[in-house]
């Protein structure tokens, strides 16, 4: 199976002498929704924001479709969507969106077309002329997905997409990140919603820094001989502290 991204040896030391990552060795799998997973604090965000070179890397290295993170090339393929609102509240939802996909290259006979498809993925279509400012913070949240999904980006890296959504609306989402999935994109998402694991193709799990597991959820369920992703997890730290 061709892999999007590898991991080798990753370690990340942020200011103040926090070790974020520590040695981290795995490679992702492409086209599949690979779920970094993890309490707070056990360095998801950095993780991913490594991947797209948001971060400065202590030591170790990172390839994405063998590019390195940040790369002229790789930042036309990837989307970043940050645990922050990265939308202009002052703005409409349609002016966010066409502003962004003039940003990201898109041609602007092609910006009507887009805001559709963006819009009708999220299940915003009716909120299209709404400032920003006045949506709920969910709203906001599908916002800033819809910015993300424009251009049908080759790699989607997702910090806690889901976060403040019913479940409805969560599980709508998760039923379009297999969609995207199926249709050639590679999404990693994080979450510390251990039922939201079950729902990925490929599983990390994050503890203090470190890779304590990477499989399939029913790999990892069946190693483990549990049948909840949180008893693998709880199984698997054991009594570490």
């Amino acid at each position: 199976m061709e892999n999007a991204v590898q991991i080798k040896n990753l370690s990340v030391t942020l200011p103040g002498a926090i070790e974020a990552i520590k040695n981290v060795s795995i490679e992702l799998p492409s086209k599949k929704t690979v779920g970094i997973i993890g309490p707070s604090g056990a360095g998801k965000t950095t993780l991913v924001r490594s991947i797209v070179g948001r971060t400065r890397i202590t030591s170790g290295e990172i390839l994405v479709f063998g590019m390195k993170p940040g790369s002229a090339e790789l930042r036309k393929q990837a989307r970043y969507m940050t645990q922050e609102l990265s939308v202009y509240p002052d703005l409409t939802i349609r002016e966010n969106l066409n502003f962004f996909a003039i940003m990201s290259g898109q041609a602007r006979k092609d910006l009507k077309k887009t805001l559709i498809e963006v819009l009708k993925a999220v299940d915003l279509t009716d909120k299209t002329d709404s400032l920003v400012s006045s949506l709920s913070g969910g709203q906001k949240q599908r916002v800033s997905l819809a910015i993300a999904l424009i251009g049908s980006p080759k790699l989607m890296v997702l910090d806690e997409p889901t976060v403040g959504l019913d479940p409805v609306l969560r599980n709508k989402l998760w039923n379009l990140f297999a969609q995207l999935a199926k249709q050639g994109t590679t999404l990693v998402i994080t979450s510390h919603s251990m039922d939201e694991a079950e729902r990925c193709d490929d599983l990390v799990l994050l503890r203090n820094g470190q890779a304590i597991a990477h499989s399939t959820p029913a790999d990892l369920k069946k190693h483990t001989g549990t049948k909840t992703i949180e008893e693998s997890f709880l199984k698997l730290v054991g009594g570490q502290t």
